[in-house]
């Protein structure tokens, strides 16, 4: 029985051969760099997955919520950064998180850097979170007076140990071509060795690392250095924002959310899915100044084809979605069929699924939703 005829409503496929490809091609790439793979699980957030990840010689990861690192610290991973601003009132549970695994967490403010020093008992890695342009969270890169100020407070506390600067250089995800993003790339190392330079002329610290992590960087540049570390995630499964960013093609895509065909409307050009803004998120991206939410391919030798040409998801409710079709494409489908929307970001639509099946029929779990 192939795995579409199981399928009864929405649900989101994963390619076991893609996946494992990605993850490979990212870590030789990584090693031939010289540089410290530590990969994001914000996108899979699956045990089993990581386990794929060990397998390529991976030891230390990033998460995005001390839940996240609860749940794979529970998995056996023991040296885990978490990628967001320390949040103050979860300092009992860093604390004792600190205590199981080798735990880093980002600041930004001299107070919450106070904060950790007076509750967390354990050794612990702290990050200086800068921003770079993304303007999102972090101090600025030219915020000497700050981060002179971070590094003091962390040295005043035995338990804190000062790793160095991280970044997520989010602007990429702008760009309009690969080599834009190799130069907002190269271009925020430079603005990390610049802090760093300044902070050892200062004579405060030394030896500080360097940690990037975004996918569009680490799927198009080729050469790492001079970053020390970097923490890609959404590589993983890629999408369609990453296809037109140029960062993957689309056979590198490894999830797919099946969705059955509910009604048809040839007149309008249209179809209507049992997949909606629930199980895709409402993420969308512009194509000749029109809003598109995935794109459409179909069910294939035991997977999905090509995306079809022109054809996309042009509108999302709850749970409808609306395909724009043309008149051959329309043929194609009878009410009851499946067809297969390519996310336009992956991470949010496992994130709102909660669970993948393999196209050889098993079911992989994500994390538990707290």
């Amino acid at each position: 029985m192939s795995i579409f005829d199981q399928i009864r409503k929405p649900t989101l496929l994963l390619d076991e051969q893609i996946v494992r490809r990605n993850i490979r091609a990212m870590a030789q790439k990584v090693a031939a760099s010289g540089v410290h793979f530590r990969p994001h699980f914000k996108t899979h957030q699956s045990c089993q997955i990581g386990e794929w990840f060990r397998e390529e010689g991976v030891s230390a990861i990033t998460v995005s919520s001390v839940d996240m690192a609860k749940y794979f610290a529970d998995c056996g991973w023991d040296d885990i950064t978490l990628a967001f601003p320390v949040n103050l009132r979860q300092l009992d549970e860093i604390a004792h998180l600190a205590e199981r695994i080798r735990l880093g967490v980002l600041v930004e403010s001299v107070e919450t850097v106070q904060a950790l020093g007076e509750r967390v008992r354990a050794p612990l890695a702290v990050w200086i979170k800068v921003d770079v342009g993304a303007n999102r969270t972090g101090i600025a890169w030219d915020d000497v007076e700050t981060a002179s100020a971070l590094v003091k407070t962390c040295q005043a506390y035995p338990a804190l140990r000062l790793n160095g600067l991280l970044t997520h250089a989010g602007q990429t995800y702008q760009a309009a071509y690969p080599a834009q993003v190799e130069e907002i790339y190269r271009q925020s190392l430079s603005k990390l060795q610049s802090l760093r330079h300044v902070l050892e002329q200062q004579g405060l610290a030394q030896s500080l690392i360097l940690s990037v992590g975004d996918t569009p960087s680490s799927s198009i540049v080729q050469d790492f250095r001079p970053a020390d570390e970097i923490r890609p995630g959404n590589f993983v499964f890629y999408d369609v924002q990453q296809w037109m960013l140029g960062a993957c093609t689309w056979e590198n895509i490894g999830v797919a959310l099946a969705c059955p065909v509910v009604s048809l409307h040839p007149r309008r050009g249209e179809a209507v899915i049992y997949g909606g803004a629930v199980h895709l998120s409402k993420e969308y991206l512009l194509s000749k100044g029109q809003r598109f939410y995935g794109l459409v391919a179909l069910p294939k030798d035991g997977r999905w084809s090509e995306p079809l040409p022109g054809a996309y998801v042009s509108r999302l409710s709850q749970e409808h979605g609306i395909l724009r079709l043309f008149p051959h494409q329309l043929e194609q489908l009878r009410v009851g069929d499946l067809v297969c929307i390519l996310p336009v970001h992956s991470c949010l639509t496992a994130q709102s699924m909660g669970r993948y099946l393999t196209l050889d029929g098993n079911w992989i779990e994500m994390m538990p939703r707290f």
